[in-house]
């Protein structure tokens, strides 16, 4: 088959379609093709063929050309809102027309003064059977100039049916302008990601969902009844998401909310909870014993209709740079809470956002609806995209959401004048609402939803309150002003304990505070078992200002730099002085002590602007740790020279991350000593590897052979060896370092290790854990780093104790069939060395 030539349908100055102030068709969600930005309201055909859909507002056409392609004409953005006013169809559906004949005319100044744009798209709609090969941008073109060649790819693949199980779930359409162009383009994007054969069938007519033009040509309209159907093994998934995406509305203005055909499910009674112990997952160490003091979220009420677009602007922008000043000063302090905020800063300041609730307000919306609408356009995108590690995101979205509408309306928190030291007891927490308590009249927190690894969790780390997550409803039972008993560590929390109950934790609350104020008294000193037996105690670091603290809770240097927060929450990456300069102010910080700076661990849940790593269906499995910068190797090398800028030399070593063979170990060598030719550096420095896999556990002696140390990092291998997502709150409870399996490769590795002379250590959550702490010294563990806050404590903890007991106490580990005995065997012990 020969070339295919269109014409220009409009005359105007044709530009590139990533101009197009619209993702869909500035990202080609519909296709590729050219936008026409037209000076005449005349859309002509661009070939000779056939009128396949003439939409219902007649702002867009799609022909099929005698050769096959199918071409849609788009009359400026936003515009199928003016339900047809200022667009005269010269066609019907079904119609052969001839290149150059009229398809619809349109009143230019009419449509300008009430569309988001003029900018007309014409894209293939159809490529996967086609290819733009040559296309006409930045100049004028007159209606019938040539504007593209396509190219024929040949015949496209049959399409066959994916076996396995079908699903089907009816949806009413919410959106007030029905299935147009956008959400078309977004229902497809969504159901190519499925492995199904996905279809939405209206009226007797089908169509496959992963055609945009074919779903557009159901001419789907507000309240109508849809059915979405598919089979192959992602079918019920597919179907769920995409009645998920199109139920909420998809952000599309003026998307109304359709009655559901089944009925709400009926609240769940509340009964006052007097007694009982409820169990939890661990999101922050530590015991409590305080009074409940429950923290209401409630919902904030906005009006729908604004009092003028020019107050609610205002309104609007005042909230924002409130917020935003509140955000900024967060910034400047505690490491955790400054990443944070970052986060939040980022989403308060998206021109996407920002442009949203701007139409919503210029639509006559108050400034509190058009942003909560805004909101809740981006938090249906992510939830589409079926990831889990986006709920973090969606959780900082609607966090965001009501710190702006509490500064618009007035409105804070409802709750209670908490008593000094009460336990905060809540169905969720937002980041904001933790950052707001203060930790000195707090004695912890306990949440009924929520998973580990959240900024809620994270923020109560850092702050040094016990925190439990995941309790359940029953929580929502306890009474206000019982009395609680929470022990994070042993994952409970105790409900209007006994005397007896509450007198035996009061005392051994007091004989903890007052073991670690000994501790932090000789905290300074280097730690060594009570038989001379040596064992580093390093700090995990993710920041400058954490080494300073570090030092003065006796970190003997740092065994975990975090990289990770110099390239977060930023747009292009820090160039080798940046790095270089934060390198060395940790390097000060710590007084000369050792600096285990690990690369840049990205992917997974890091997502980063400058790297674009395609959607993974399994992140955790993908292009992680070593793979991003063997990857992107210029990035590894910009990283490998400014570590080795830090003076004096030799003060930083050098760890590798998700190494999971030797080769990818060599290849960073080689690229570190290239570094140090180029740079003269003429000091040996020390390349380490994070043993975080099962393969390079199981390989550790061939990894030793080219490592200088190994550093076991055990919530990543945990949950490897374990199968068990530590971002899946559903299963995040069963995961255990101390698990059999898990202590097992980390004898091997100790092993190995230790057969090639190299020291083995743990930077992993395990490594602050004190049942866990001896059992990995008597495998032979003689370096373990961890948070700061935990340090004096663990350094005690090791000072009382014997290798021989350790080596004990690790055989009979192993020997345990399963975690509880092994938790067992280890509260037994030390229970035995407090005494």
């Amino acid at each position: 088959m020969t070339d295919i030539v269109l014409v220009a349908p409009v005359a105007g100055w044709a530009t590139p379609l990533s101009e197009a102030p619209d993702p869909v068709f500035a990202e080609r969600m519909m296709g590729d093709g050219v936008a026409v930005d037209p000076i005449e309201g005349v859309l002509r055909a661009p070939c000779d063929g056939v009128v396949t859909i003439l939409a219902p507002a007649l702002h867009a056409v799609t022909i099929r050309g005698e050769s096959g392609v199918e071409v849609l004409m788009h009359i400026g953005l936003e515009t199928v809102a003016l339900k047809g006013e200022g667009f005269t169809a010269r066609v019907t559906e079904g119609q052969a027309v001839k290149a150059g004949d009229p398809l619809i005319e349109f009143d230019l100044d009419r449509i300008a003064g009430r569309a988001k744009s003029l900018i007309t798209p014409i894209i293939i709609t159809n490529g996967d059977a086609f290819e733009v090969a040559t296309r006409v941008t930045d100049r004028e073109v007159k209606a019938g100039d040539p504007l593209m060649t396509l190219r024929a790819l040949g015949a496209a693949a049959e399409t066959t049916q994916t076996a396995g199980p079908a699903a089907e779930r009816q949806v009413v359409t919410p959106l007030a302008h029905g299935i147009h162009a956008r959400p078309a383009a977004r229902i497809a994007a969504l159901a190519k990601g499925f492995d199904a054969e996905v279809t939405v069938a209206a009226f007797n007519r089908r169509s496959s969902a992963k055609s945009p033009v074919g779903v557009m040509a159901l001419a789907i309209r507000h309240g109508d009844a849809i059915t979405l159907s598919a089979s192959g093994p992602d079918a019920a998934r597919a179907v769920q998401a995409l009645a998920e995406l199109i139920e909420g509305g998809m952000g599309e203005a003026g998307a109304a909310p359709v009655p559901k055909t089944t009925p709400a499910p009926t609240p769940r009674p509340r009964r006052a909870l007097h007694t009982g112990v409820l169990r939890g997952v661990t999101a922050a160490p530590g015991v409590a014993i305080g009074q409940a003091a429950r923290l209401i979220r409630t919902e904030i009420e906005v009006a729908v209709d604004g009092r003028g677009a020019r107050v609610e602007h205002a309104a609007l922008n005042g909230a924002l740079e409130t917020v935003r000043e509140r955000l900024q000063a967060l910034t400047g302090g505690d490491a955790t809470r400054g990443a944070i905020a970052g986060a939040h800063l980022a989403f308060l300041d998206d021109p996407e956002l920002l442009a949203s609730a701007q139409r919503g307000i210029n639509e006559g919306r108050s400034a509190g609806h058009a942003w909560r609408t805004a909101i809740d356009g981006f938090v249906q995108a992510l939830n589409a995209l079926g990831d889990r590690r986006m709920a973090e995101r969606v959780d900082d979205l609607k966090d965001l959401e009501r710190q702006v509408l509490a500064v618009l309306t007035g409105e804070g928190e409802s709750g209670t004048d908490a008593p000094l030291g009460a336990v905060i007891i809540a169905e969720e927490l937002a980041p904001s609402q933790v950052m707001a308590l203060d930790p000195s009249r707090i004695g912890g927190l306990c949440i009924a939803r929520g998973g580990p690894t959240s900024h809620v969790a994270i923020l109560a780390a850092s702050m040094g309150l016990p925190c439990l997550v995941a309790l359940g409803e029953d929580l929502m039972d306890v009474m206000d002003g019982a009395a609680l008993i929470l022990d994070a560590d042993a994952g409970t929390l105790r409900v209007s304990p006994d005397a007896a109950a509450l007198g035996a934790a009061q005392t051994a609350l007091a004989r903890r505070h007052q073991r670690h104020a000994a501790a932090l008294e000789t905290a300074g000193e280097d730690c060594r078992l009570s038989d001379g037996a040596r064992i580093e105690v390093f700090a995990n670091l993710g920041a400058v200002g954490e080494a300073g603290r570090a030092v003065a809770n006796g970190a003997e240097g740092c065994g975990l730099l975090r990289t990770e927060f110099l390239f977060l929450e930023r747009e292009t990456a820090p160039d080798e002085d940046e790095q270089a300069a934060q390198y060395q102010a940790i390097a000060d910080g710590l007084g000369g002590r050792p600096l285990i700076v690990r690369t840049l661990d990205a992917g997974g849940d890091k997502p980063m602007p400058y790297l674009p790593i395609p959607h993974e269906e399994n992140p955790a499995l993908g292009l992680r740790g070593v793979r991003v910068g063997l990857w992107r190797p210029q990035l590894l090398m910009t990283q490998l020279r400014a570590i080795l800028r830090v003076t004096p030399t030799g003060q930083c070593r050098i760890m590798v991350p998700m190494v999971a063979s030797p080769d990818e170990l060599a290849a960073v060598r080689r690229m570190l000593e290239e570094a140090r030719r180029d740079m003269g550096v003429t000091t040996p420095v020390q390349l380490g590897v994070m043993i975080e896999t099962p393969a390079a556990a199981v390989t550790a002696d061939l990894i030793a052979e080219q490592a200088d140390f190994l550093s076991i990092g055990t919530n990543d291998l945990t949950q490897y060896v374990l199968a068990r997502d530590r971002g899946n709150p559903a299963v995040a409870a069963d995961i255990d370092g101390l698990h059999p399996a898990v202590l097992r490769l980390i004898r091997q590795t100790c092993e190995a290790g230790q057969a090639k002379g190299r020291w083995v250590g743990v930077c992993g959550g395990l490594a602050g854990d004190m049942a866990a702490a001896p059992i990995l010294v008597g495998l032979g563990v003689t370096e373990l780093s961890a948070a700061p806050a935990v340090l004096p404590d663990l350094k005690a903890l090791l000072r009382g104790l014997t290798l021989e007991a350790c080596r004990d106490l690790a055989a009979r580990a192993l020997a345990c069939s399963s975690v509880d005995e092994v938790r067992a065997l280890a509260d037994d012990f030390r229970r035995g060395a407090d005494r």
